[in-house]
């Protein structure tokens, strides 16, 4: 199956709205991105922790 996106595919996935924003807009739209993925990260990694916490517990019992 084949994933590739044409360029036109992209632009028509493209909200007006964000199109027709300001540099101010999207710059505060890239922040809002960017703590996204630093929240989705964190709770990736917390995740991990749980985890290994939890097997070392089991271990140690």
């Amino acid at each position: 199956m084949n994933t590739d996106m044409t360029l036109q595919q992209i632009v028509e996935g493209i909200p007006k709205s964000l199109l027709n924003a300001s540099d101010r807009d999207l710059e505060g739209f890239q922040k809002i991105l960017e703590e996204t993925i630093k929240l989705r990260e964190g709770h990736r990694n917390l995740q991990k922790m749980i985890k290994n916490f939890s097997t070392s517990a089991i271990q140690r019992s």
